[in-house]
């Protein structure tokens, strides 16, 4: 079975390992809430979200799991004052995202016009789904 994975920016920046299509990686997930994320990508592709990728301490008490990662995808989006806001702080602003297919995750980014990177989306395989003769080999 696939998963979804969301992994932030700013924690592979902070202290995360580089990871690309085919390596297993032990993380701790946690429950993803699609609201969490509809802003940034869409109310659609928020909902294929599974997990969040978590190692800066609201992960107490969950046990790391071992996935394959399939595919990786930058998620980058424009950010601004929504109209009507008083508090002055960016937010997501919903329409304004690309996705650009990657070959690795380093936590950072090729700058694109008018969008700033924000994550990852994540295909990854629970190392358990693979079938035994390929987590054998590593595969």
């Amino acid at each position: 079975m696939r998963l979804t994975i969301w992994v932030d920016d700013w924690q592979m920046q902070c202290c995360g390992e580089n990871f690309a299509p085919g390596d297993v990686v032990s993380w701790t997930l946690l429950e993803a809430d699609p609201e969490d994320y509809a802003d940034l990508i869409g109310s659609e592709r928020a909902a294929e979200i599974d997990f969040c990728e978590e190692h800066h301490g609201q992960d107490e008490g969950h046990v790391p799991t071992s996935v394959k990662v399939v595919s990786i995808v930058e998620v980058h989006c424009r950010y601004g004052v929504l109209p009507g806001a008083t508090d002055k702080v960016n937010y997501p602003i919903p329409g304004t995202t690309v996705l650009v297919p990657v070959e690795k995750a380093d936590g950072w980014a090729k700058t694109r016009p008018d969008v700033r990177f924000a994550g990852y989306l994540v295909t990854a395989r629970r190392v358990t789904d693979l079938p035994e003769d390929a987590a054998a080999r590593g595969q």
